[in-house]
Formats: C-alpha cells, structure tokens, sequence
C-alpha cells in the first residue's frame, strides 16, 4: 500500500507525520544518531527560528499553526530514546 500526503509518497512513518503534520520531527528532536556541538547549535538555532514563526502564525489567526507549534515545543523536551540509551552505565541502568 502506497501513502500519499499532499500528491507526495511517504515513503515510511516519520516521512508521513513529516507531512501530514508539516514538522521536521529531527530538527525539533534531534537526530538519532550523535552529532557534534555546532550541529547541535546550529539545529537548534533553526528550530528556534520556525518555533517563532510557527508562534507568530499562530498569533495571528492560524489555528493549524498554533497546533504545530505546540507539537514542535513538545518536541524539543523530548530525548530520542536510543541517545538516552547511550547515557546510561552499561549493565547498571544508571546514568552515567
């Protein structure tokens, strides 16, 4: 079965709800695998520039904005699960 969105082909889950939801879930997130200081600081520069946007469409009348702004701040209090992982002692199941 083929899932489109919007005329493009969601080629897996995070593809559609990056679609269906117009949220770029890493960029928010962060991605699974480790990345550097400067492209911590540089995603999470981005992301405070389209949370602002998003915002300020909301602010002004748009609903669907202000839902994904909500979405997109939720996400930024989120740890992918496998980094959160990586933290922890191995065999303790403490924080390292």
């Amino acid at each position: 079965m083929r899932t489109f969105v919007a005329g493009q082909k969601a080629v897996g889950d995070l593809e559609f709800a990056e679609l269906a939801l117009g949220i770029d879930i890493d960029l928010f997130r962060g991605p699974l695998e480790v990345e550097t200081d400067s492209e911590r600081a540089a995603r999470e520069d981005a992301a405070r520039d389209v949370l602002a946007d998003l915002v300020a469409e909301a602010d002004a009348g748009d609903e669907i904005a202000g839902w994904d702004a909500l979405y997109a701040d939720a996400l930024t209090r989120t740890v992918p699960f496998l980094r959160a992982a990586r933290g922890l002692r191995s065999g303790t199941g403490e924080a390292a």
